[in-house]
């Protein structure tokens, strides 16, 4: 892994935006790759953007091919005539309805179940239901145990069969730093504390459920993230969806990046501030949003906005793109706004001390407003924090519903952060914390650079540790899923509304607990199964995700 602050090489080259790679003949725009590369052609790096980049940025977004688009269309298309029909066989009585549906003598109320709106759960979901949901009985690490189950109504309804599938390579699992293990340091630490204090803490850290243990892990957390205060919460959804309407309310403007996640939207959106949307990753959107923002005010009353918060993640989850965040801050600084950083995926898995996105670009901690990020992924545990500045914390200690209201966090769940946080850190005396930061970098690398030479499509930065991997069409979605596991490798697919419609996908997540023995026999089936199911449609092409279709909505409060 490259470290920040590593210059970039310029050996002549045409210069090109936020440190990308540039290619012979191909165009390139907003720091997109275009077209393909000459085979003499010498690949160089620069930062412009006022040298924001201090090592190279490089993502791409192959173009979806218009013969896959068209087919994919046509299955949605046919999948939904099907529907149509299937329900108007149960209406009349000549399919079973397996659905949930109202008690013969409510027929005369309003719906508690919305027919229509259950359509593509009832006709289209169902079909693939079996690829979700797959129950585990064993660590989620490297290698998992899954129960057998089969369904004899078309996936309404599933049985065990009793049958424990050994030894599944787990390439699902946020598990980024291999922290989730039944043995070991961190198990041996939470266990000792669970005998100590017990598994639950019955009461809200206001009242009598604030330990030790919280205090510590929180001056921790503090001390790892470079910031003055942090604090922490029992759930990472919540820390988002709970923390947003504490912070911002109606007169303050949200600016959201496109594919946030549903915590950061919900949050948003009970905030009762107005939300505008930025284009993924687009600096330009952005910016024209704060200008609009700043020089024509609130609508109809043309106020200033009380604040302006800008909402972006570290890494997105579905795209495996890394933020701008060099260009996010500059945008910040110039138009005095603030900056909510969710480092739910990045925070462990990027940075040459795991320190999340801002290590990862060599930045200053004090520069972001807001900190958020959870212990659900890199750190084995479960939860969220909250990092900034004290007085920040002090507030939300008082005003965050998440903080009054919720239970307190598990001792042994606390124990597991802190322990796997001072490993990272080599507070225990010990380098395998930093030897599992480097050893998720070189499996990422060596993943994504694998599955592009075999002629998938892959999306997001070449640094990211979440690969997702293009199948397009419905019909692919469970073939793939099925196929994987029958050769003993466990998958996440995604598809809409997930996902864009045309753009399903199986989305790796990669980890330090993986040999390399593991990543190969992977890639062996995923390139055996490719071939299979004809999923291999790369032709090179890469296109700005920024030019994709984008939903223009925007959401204003309402004005008295």
């Amino acid at each position: 892994m490259e470290r920040p602050g590593r210059a970039a090489a310029v050996t002549g080259a045409q210069p090109r935006a936020n440190g990308c790679s540039g290619v012979g003949h191909g165009t390139l725009r907003n720091g997109y790759v275009r077209g393909l590369p000459a085979p003499d052609t010498q690949v160089n790096h620069i930062v412009h953007n006022g040298g924001l980049y201090k090592r190279p940025f490089n993502e791409a977004f192959e173009e979806t091919p218009m013969l896959v688009a068209v087919l994919t269309y046509v299955g949605y298309g046919v999948l939904t005539l099907f529907g149509y029909l299937r329900d108007f066989m149960r209406q009349w009585k000549i399919e079973k309805c397996q659905n949930a549906t109202e008690r013969e003598e409510q027929k005369d109320f309003v719906p508690l179940y919305q027919d229509f709106e259950n359509f593509y759960t009832r006709n289209l979901y169902m079909r693939i239901r079996d690829s979700w949901n797959r129950p585990i009985c064993s660590v989620p690490g490297a290698k998992v145990d899954m129960m057998e189950r089969v369904s004899h109504d078309y996936n309404w309804t599933f049985t065990y069969t009793g049958r424990v599938i050994k030894d599944i390579i787990n390439m699902g699992s946020y598990n980024y730093l291999g922290f989730a293990q039944k043995s070991g340091t961190c198990q041996e630490a939470a266990a000792k504390v669970l005998s100590q204090y017990g598994a639950g803490v019955c009461s809200t850290r206001q009242e009598m459920g604030n330990l030790d243990k919280h205090e510590e892990l929180e001056k921790l957390v503090a001390r790892f993230l470079g910031v003055e205060s942090a604090m922490a919460y029992g759930m990472g959804f919540a820390t988002n969806s709970m923390n947003i309407p504490a912070l911002v309310g109606k007169g303050c403007l949200i600016l959201s990046d496109e594919l946030n996640h549903a915590s950061l939207v919900l949050g948003a959106r009970l905030s009762g501030a107005t939300i505008r949307i930025f284009k993924h990753n687009n600096m330009q959107s952005l910016e024209k949003l704060l200008k609009d923002a700043i020089v024509h005010g609130q609508p109809r009353t043309r106020r200033p906005w009380k604040k302006i918060l800008i909402l972006v993640e570290g890494i997105y989850s579905m795209e495996g793109s890394i933020v701008r965040l060099p260009e996010v801050i500059a945008l910040k600084k110039k138009y005095k706004s603030y900056l909510y950083l969710d480092e739910a995926h990045s925070i462990g898995a990027l940075g040459p001390s795991g320190r999340g996105v801002v290590d990862y670009f060599g930045l200053n901690p004090e520069d972001v407003d807001i900190m958020m990020g959870t212990f659900t992924k890199s750190f084995g545990a479960a939860g969220g924090y909250i990092g900034g500045k004290k007085e920040l914390i002090d507030y939300l200690r008082t005003y965050s519903h998440s903080a009054v209201y919720a239970t307190s966090m598990s001792p042994p769940v606390v124990e597991q952060i802190i322990t796997s946080v001072k490993c990272i850190m080599g507070e225990d005396g010990t380098t395998v914390g930093k030897a599992r930061v480097q050893q998720l970098a070189e499996n990422t690398r060596y993943f994504r650079r694998r599955l592009k030479e075999m002629g998938f499509i892959i999306y997001g930065n070449e640094d990211s540790p979440v690969v997702p991997l293009m199948l397009y069409m419905p019909a692919k979605i469970g073939a793939f899923g099925r196929e994987m596991l029958k050769r003993n490798i466990g998958v996440v697919v995604v598809g809409f509304p997930a996902t864009p419609i045309i753009e399903s996908r199986a989305r790796f997540c990669l980890s330090a607990a993986h040999t390399k023995e593991m990543l190969d026999r992977a890639l062996k089936e995923i390139d055996e199964v490719g071939d299979l199911l004809q999923l291999k449609y790369s032709r090179h092409r890469l296109v700005p995700l920024l030019d994709r279709p984008f939903d223009e909505t925007t959401y204003e409060e309402t004005e008295d």
